[in-house]
């Protein structure tokens, strides 16, 4: 009984906290719809760059957009890196099954510009 009191004071309180506070629960679905739906593929195109890369510290990120290939989806990356005597851009396109998600080709090409 003291448990199930406990555990309604608490849900009170946390109520009772987003009402004072201005909040409706709006603010936590707001953010969750701001992650943009690259950002999973972005995370593994900085991922993938580091391992070619190791030297280099990536300075620089820019997503360049999405194409549909045949039953496929790429993801186009920009990175810009940092090495010891350079910098450098690197363009990364992931491709991946459109409905599995399956990584299905990851291609690097580096560029001055």
């Amino acid at each position: 009984m003291r448990k199930l009191c406990v555990a309604y004071c608490i849900s009170i309180i946390f109520i009772s906290s987003l009402f004072f506070a201005g909040g409706n629960g709006k603010d936590i679905v707001q953010a969750e719809k701001d992650i943009p739906s690259y950002a999973k593929w972005g995370k593994l195109a900085m991922k993938e760059t580091k391992q070619k890369y190791p030297d280099a510290q990536i300075i620089d990120y820019l997503h360049r957009g999405r194409q549909k290939r045949g039953d496929a989806m790429v993801e186009m990356f920009k990175l810009w890196l940092r090495g010891e005597n350079r910098e450098f851009g690197v363009f990364v396109n992931i491709e991946f099954d459109s409905e599995t998600e399956k990584v299905l080709h990851i291609t690097f090409l580096e560029t001055d510009k």
